[in-house]
């Protein structure tokens, strides 16, 4: 998940999250959607009003949570895992474990959540107006203030998402144009988050002068947004001219085959020995010249220390059955998606079905590190 954020729990197996700044844009709308009601209703109880605010901000966020969810159904139903949600003021984030291979899933997975907007928008105004409200009417009671905001907000917030600048909705459509009309995911990228900076700086500027000269605390609202969005597009770029980067080349060019083969029954004081005498950082631990695990040195670190000479390494390693393996021909890009995924340093490498080597997170940065070297 995104830095900065709160884990809500999981939906669908999805990870969802709230950034730091949803509490503050949380509290401004609620204050928001209370002025609102006093100003329809000077004369509606205040119990009545905060609770109205309070419940329909909370039927917003919701709302948000579908429309990021709609995402996450067209990206799964083409193939792209979706790893986290993250909420954030006006919109969300849907983290996807990969890019989309192609620009038509691209244009599908932007485009699914402001059409779940309007749909969610729509039937909100449809309701109301089945209950009685019209279009040119002011409502009469708090719950069909709040159920035609709630309407209306809906449809800003589809609006909004479409506006051309990633990472919003919108941002990804244009790549996906962008990406379509060039066949070159990277430039697309690139366009797309520079205008989603340049959204994003006048949010910003806006949002700073119609606080500071009209004290419109709303200001402090857009502001927020446009704080996050350029941070999300400038992430976006490091990540897609990553992958780029590692685009084509596979685990068993960057793996190293170096690993120190020892027997179960070795002593962890043994091994830590052979790690600060030749630097090796993989041992595979045998049993009768079958492999049945692997030990690291954040594998050693867990066993403390006055127990190192009494512990075997079969008692520290991580058995075969437990290790996130990954096949030699495997794209380096998903190499570095497992570590990060599972938290670990290195990955085993299979080859034939038996393990040949190891993958680390330094093996791929040195080859993105000599890679930009070249490209410079």
């Amino acid at each position: 998940m995104l830095p900065g954020q709160v884990r809500l729990g999981r939906i669908l197996g999805i990870d969802i999250g709230l950034h730091f700044s949803w509490f503050i844009i949380a509290a401004l709308l609620t204050m928001s959607l209370a002025g609102h009601l006093y100003a329809v209703n000077p004369a509606w109880p205040r119990g009545l009003v905060w609770t109205a605010a309070g419940l329909t901000a909370l039927a917003f966020f919701a709302a948000i949570v579908l429309h990021e969810l709609s995402h996450a159904a067209v990206a799964r139903a083409r193939g792209v895992p979706v790893r986290s949600i993250t909420l954030f003021a006006l919109g969300g984030v849907a983290q996807m474990k990969r890019d989309a291979a192609d620009a038509a899933t691209e244009f599908w997975m932007g485009l699914a959540g402001p059409v779940a907007s309007v749909v969610i928008g729509a039937a909100a105004l449809g309701l109301a107006s089945a209950l009685g409200w019209h279009f040119d009417a002011t409502p009469q009671t708090p719950g069909m203030v709040m159920l035609v905001w709630f309407g209306f907000i809906n449809i800003t917030l589809a609006a909004f998402n479409m506006i051309p600048g990633f990472p919003l909705d919108g941002g990804r459509v244009l790549r996906a144009f962008v990406w379509w009309r060039t066949g070159n995911q990277v430039r697309a990228t690139r366009v797309a988050a520079v205008l989603g900076q340049i959204v994003a700086v006048g949010f910003i500027t806006i949002g700073f002068l119609s606080f500071a000269f009209a004290g419109n605390f709303s200001g402090i609202w857009l502001a927020f947004i446009g704080l996050f969005l350029i941070g999300a597009a400038r992430s976006a770029v490091l990540e897609t001219t990553l992958m780029e980067g590692l685009r084509g080349v596979r685990v068993g060019d960057v793996m190293s085959r170096d690993c120190v083969t020892v027997d179960r029954g070795t002593a962890v004081a043994d091994v830590a020995e052979q790690v600060l005498r030749t630097g090796k950082r993989c041992f595979l631990v045998t049993d009768a010249g079958h492999v049945t695990g692997m030990l690291t040195p954040q594998d050693l670190r867990a066993v403390p220390r006055d127990r190192w000479n009494a512990t075997q390494a079969a008692e520290a390693m991580k058995p075969v059955g437990r290790l996130h393996q990954i096949g030699a021909g495997e794209p380096v890009a998903k190499a570095l998606d497992a570590i990060v995924q599972e938290d670990v340093n290195q990955l085993p490498v299979l080859e034939e079905g038996q393990i040949r080597g190891v993958i680390s997170r330094d093996h791929i940065l040195r080859l993105i590190a000599a890679r930009a070297e070249l490209s410079m």
